[in-house]
C-alpha cells in the first residue's frame, strides 16, 4: 500500500527471484498432481447442496488450529470454489489448485504436517439490477471466514506428505460454527441494530446496520444533548475506544473534568467485505445513503446529540481515516470537521502500486529491468509483503473478489460492475496486468484529490479549517505517499486557499495517527 527503504542488493535477488516464477505461478495449470485432498460435507452437516469456497489449511505445528493461522506471513493454505455440490461428494484439492505462501501442493516439502479444511458457506442475492451473486453473508462477524457462523470446519488431522510418492487425504466435515454471542449493554456502552430498508432493497436478501454508543458521564442525569464524535474503522461491536469496564481509559472519560461527548462507531459489514466504506457504490451498494439518511438519523432519534454540523465531528484510522475524508468531503454542510488517521489511498498516484503510472501490479518497470512492487514493509525496510503475495492471499482466499480482504474491497467499492454482476477487476489477480479502463473509472468516481480538484470553487469554502490528516512518514502499506501528493496539491488551492492540516510521525508506522 518506499523502494527508497529497500537496499539494492536485496531488491535485485528478488527482482532476479520473481523474474524467474514458474509457469504455473501465472496460470492454471492442468493436473497431473499425484497429492490430493478430498474435502468432503456429509449430509448430516448440511441440508441440500453447498456453494462456497473449499479452504485446505498446512502447518508444521499445532498450537492452534491451521485454520486459525493464515494470514498475510501465515501458513500455507489453498482454495477451490463448490457450486451446488451434493453433500457426501468430495470437493478435490490437487497441485493445480493455486495456494498461497506455496504456490501448490505439489510444492509443499516431504514431511508430517497438521492439515484442516474449511468450507465458506455462500448465500444466493437476487440483486435489484438484476445480477444474481453468491457471496458470503455476514453474520455479524466482520467477513472473518475461519470464524464465520455456519461455516463448517474438519478435526485437524497429523498426516504424512510426499507430493512425488503421492497420497490422497480425506478431510470430513465435523463442526459448525456457531453464533456470535451479543455483547452486554452497560452504564457507558449501548448498541443497536436494525435491517437497512435500502440495502435489503439492493442486495435482495436482508442487510443490517449497527452503531455502538459511548455515552458521557451523568448523562442519564441530564435532559442536555452533546457534540458527537463518528468514529470510523473496520466492524466491531466492542466500545469505542476499548473502554472497559474498570479500565483506566474508562476511569479518565468518566473523570469531572474530561469533556462530555458522545462517541459512536458504525457497523456495516458488506457481502464483500467488514465494512462498506461508508459511499455510493454500483457493486456494494448505496451505504453512503444508507448512513447518511437511516443510520445516522436513527443514532439523533435514540440519543441526545445537538443536530447541527458544528457538534458532528468525523475521525478514524486507515479504513475509517478514508472514510472520514470522504464523509466529510462529500457532505461538507453535515459535518463540522474531520481527522483522519493513516487513510486508504487519498489519491491513486504515488502508492505502493501507482495506477496512474503503472502498467502491472506485481512489478516496478524500467528501461533494462523490473523489481517487484512492495506492498508492505517494516520500520526498517525490510519487505513484509510483495503486490504478488497480497494478490495471491485474496485470490486463494476466494475468486470474484469475494476473499472479504482489502484489495477486493478497493475493487468492489472503487471500480465498475462487471458483466457477471462482481466487480470488473482493477488488474488480472495472476499476472498484475493493470485494466487501464478500470483505472480511468476509480480515478473519477473516488479519488479524493481529483474530486477536490474538480469541485473546489464551491467545496472549498466549506471546508476550511476542517481537514486534519496524520499518517507515519514509513507508514506500513505507503499511505503517506498518497497523503503528501493530496498535502502538496492543498498548498496550491486558490479561492479559498487553505491548506489543510498535516502531521507526519518520524519513521511511524500504519497506523500511527499522532
Amino acid at each position: 500500500m518506499s523502494s527508497a527503504f529497500i537496499r539494492g542488493s536485496a531488491a535485485a535477488v528478488l527482482s532476479s527471484f520473481l523474474l524467474a516464477v514458474p509457469a504455473h505461478a501465472q496460470a492454471p495449470k492442468a493436473s497431473k498432481s499425484k497429492a490430493r485432498f478430498e474435502i468432503v460435507v456429509p449430509p448430516e452437516m448440511q441440508k441440500g447442496p453447498v456453494t462456497g469456497r473449499a479452504l485446505l489449511m498446512i502447518s508444521r505445528t499445532n498450537d492452534r488450529e491451521p485454520r486459525l493461522q493464515t494470514g498475510r506471513t501465515g501458513v500455507p493454505f489453498y482454495g477451490h470454489d463448490m457450486e451446488a455440490v451434493n453433500a457426501g461428494t468430495p470437493v478435490v484439492i490437487d497441485g493445480s489448485d493455486l495456494g498461497h505462501e506455496v504456490d501448490s501442493i505439489d510444492e509443499i516439502p516431504a514431511g508430517d504436517y497438521y492439515v484442516q479444511a474449511m468450507v465458506n458457506v455462500y448465500s444466493e442475492f437476487k440483486r435489484a439490477d438484476g445480477h444474481t451473486l453468491w457471496m458470503h453473508d455476514d453474520q455479524w462477524e466482520g467477513q472473518h471466514w475461519q470464524s464465520s457462523p455456519g461455516n463448517m470446519y474438519s478435526a485437524m488431522q497429523k498426516v504424512h506428505l510426499d507430493a512425488k510418492a503421492g497420497y490422497t487425504v480425506r478431510l470430513l466435515m465435523t463442526g459448525k460454527i456457531p453464533p456470535i454471542a451479543s455483547l452486554p449493554d452497560d452504564e457507558w456502552v449501548k448498541r443497536f441494530k436494525f435491517q437497512s430498508p435500502s440495502l435489503t432493497k439492493f442486495w435482495g436478501r436482508p442487510i443490517y446496520l449497527g452503531a455502538t454508543v459511548l455515552l458521557p458521564r451523568d448523562y442519564d442525569k441530564s435532559t442536555i444533548s452533546y457534540p458527537v464524535n463518528y468514529q470510523q474503522g473496520h466492524f466491531s461491536t466492542a466500545a469505542p475506544f476499548r473502554m472497559a469496564p474498570g479500565s483506566d481509559a474508562l476511569k479518565q472519560w468518566t473523570a469531572a473534568d474530561f469533556p462530555r461527548v458522545i462517541v459512536v462507531t458504525f457497523q456495516h459489514p458488506t457481502p464483500y467485505f467488514d465494512d462498506s466504506y461508508a459511499v455510493n457504490s454500483v457493486n456494494v451498494g448505496p451505504y453512503g445513503d444508507a448512513i447518511m439518511n437511516e443510520l445516522i438519523p436513527e443514532v439523533e432519534k435514540r440519543f441526545r446529540v445537538i443536530r447541527e454540523p458544528w457538534a458532528r465531528w468525523l475521525s478514524g484510522g486507515s479504513t475509517g481515516g478514508w472514510e472520514a475524508l470522504a464523509l466529510q468531503l462529500f457532505h461538507p454542510d453535515f459535518f463540522g470537521s474531520t481527522w483522519a488517521g493513516c487513510p486508504d489511498p487519498v489519491t491513486f498516484s504515488g502508492g505502493a502500486i501507482d495506477l496512474y503510472k503503472d502498467t502491472n501490479a506485481f512489478y516496478k518497470d524500467f528501461p533494462w529491468y523490473r523489481h517487484p512492487t512492495i506492498y508492505a514493509r517494516e520500520i526498517n525496510g525490510d519487505i513484509r509483503e510483495t503486490a504478488r503475495q497480497r494478490s495471491y492471499l485474496e485470490l486463494v482466499t476466494a475468486t470474484k473478489g469475494r476473499s472479504g480482504e482489502q484489495r477486493d474491497i478497493f475493487e468492489a467499492v472503487y471500480g465498475p460492475i462487471g458483466k457477471d454482476g462482481y466487480f470488473q477487476p482493477l488488474y488480472d489477480k495472476r499476472t498484475g496486468v493493470i485494466d487501464q479502463s478500470v483505472v480511468q473509472y476509480w480515478k473519477e468516481h473516488y479519488d479524493l484529490v481529483e474530486y477536490m480538484k474538480k469541485n473546489w470553487p464551491a467545496l472549498g469554502p466549506k471546508i476550511v479549517d476542517k481537514i486534519h490528516v496524520y499518517v507515519g512518514d514509513a507508514d506500513t502499506y505507503f499511505l503517506d505517499r498518497a497523503v503528501r501528493v493530496m498535502d502538496a496539491w492543498m498548498k496550491t488551492t486558490t479561492n479559498p486557499h487553505y491548506e489543510g492540516f498535516f502531521m507526519y510521525g518520524d519513521q511511524k508506522p500504519h497506523c500511527w495517527s499522532g
